[in-house]
């Protein structure tokens, strides 16, 4: 069978909520997809917007429902029972899909094996901070330089990003769907695991790619950074048994424990004058933004070194502490039942 005969089911399942700005461009793009259109079904979401998404959906031949419970992921599985293709793939409403995207999805279900489908996600605006997303080291969407089909126990740092993956519907009956308890972020995350438990390869493919609207204010970006710190730390409360659960927890201690040893440095340096923990202050708080203003500036393009080398170690920063800022106040977060 050649790779053009080879077309199984896809159902597109798009959750959004007040969407009206860029719903419209990503049904433009996924009804153009070179896909046999007989093959595959567009499935949007609605989590009960308060604009006009509904009224601009409606004008195209996709299936439009109603969210059936709370959350992200009350979405996704809502697409996943009303859709009826052997393929579920999931993008969202603030992206556009290039022509090819479904059949490259599809070309990596080829393997029987594959649960999961996953591949890169690049800004499609060229204003600062979508800049930043693609190009910062720690990437805002997930981004794969080479194509690989992992198993569970190398799966844990490569999981895909939530609006550019695909799973086999067969894993996902025989696994359970999205959990719906979980939100803010790494709501994705825990499926894609439990698949790669039940044996499912994951295969990450850069060729299977989207161009996603990046925030565009560092209000926005820190807000979205600071949910997926919540996100994960409700992975941990619900989840404890997941690889991606025992990252967070890790990851929490060790942002604490860095706290913890720089204000012992700043009090030994204020209390005993000793210059040796003023030295050491000086080289644990300067030495990671200017290894990372090094980076930058070498990777840079040259029209671009300043703004590389300056501004995208400063938003590393305020990212970070937004991140943990999130895990901590989800972790210490009164549970209401």
């Amino acid at each position: 069978m050649s790779a053009d005969d080879f077309q199984p089911a896809v159902s597109v399942v798009v959750p959004v909520r007040n969407g009206e700005a860029t719903i419209g461009r990503l049904l433009d793009s996924l009804l153009e997809v070179d896909y046999d259109r007989g093959k595959v079904e567009v499935i949007v979401v609605d989590g009960n917007s308060t604009d006009r998404t509904r009224e601009i959906v409606a004008k195209y031949p996709v299936k439009l429902l109603t969210e059936e419970g709370r959350g992200l992921n009350a979405a996704r599985n809502t697409g996943i029972r009303n859709g009826g293709g052997e393929i579920i793939a999931f993008t969202d409403s603030d992206c556009l899909v290039p022509s090819n995207w479904i059949r490259k999805i599809a070309e990596n279900f080829r393997n029987p094996q594959v649960g999961c489908v996953g591949g890169n996600v690049k800004g499609y605006g060229d204003d600062l901070l979508s800049r930043y997303a693609d190009n910062s080291l720690m990437h805002v969407m997930r981004s794969f330089k080479e194509r690989v089909v992992l198993g569970m126990i190398k799966l844990f740092f490569n999981y895909p990003a939530g609006c550019n993956m695909a799973f086999r519907r067969s894993f996902i009956e025989e696994v359970g769907y999205f959990n719906e308890a979980l939100m803010y972020g790494a709501d994705d995350i825990e499926l894609v695991e439990r698949v790669g438990k039940a044996g499912g390869k994951i295969a990450l493919d850069p060729e299977v790619l989207i161009f996603h609207k990046h925030r565009s204010t560092l209000r926005e970006l820190l807000k979205q950074t600071f949910n997926w710190g919540r996100g994960g730390m409700l992975l941990l409360k619900k989840q404890r048994n997941l690889l991606f659960s025992t990252w967070h927890l890790v990851n929490l201690l060790g942002f604490l424990a860095g706290l913890s040893i720089i204000g012992a440095l700043i009090f030994l340096a204020f209390t005993t004058g000793f210059m040796v923990f003023s030295l050491a202050l000086l080289g644990i708080v300067l030495t990671p933004p200017l290894a990372s203003a090094l980076f930058y500036a070498s990777k840079a393009p040259k029209n671009r070194i300043l703004e590389s080398a300056f501004i995208y170690p400063f938003i590393d920063l305020l990212r970070v502490f937004a991140f943990c800022i999130g895990e901590a106040y989800q972790l210490f977060k009164p549970e209401i039942s």
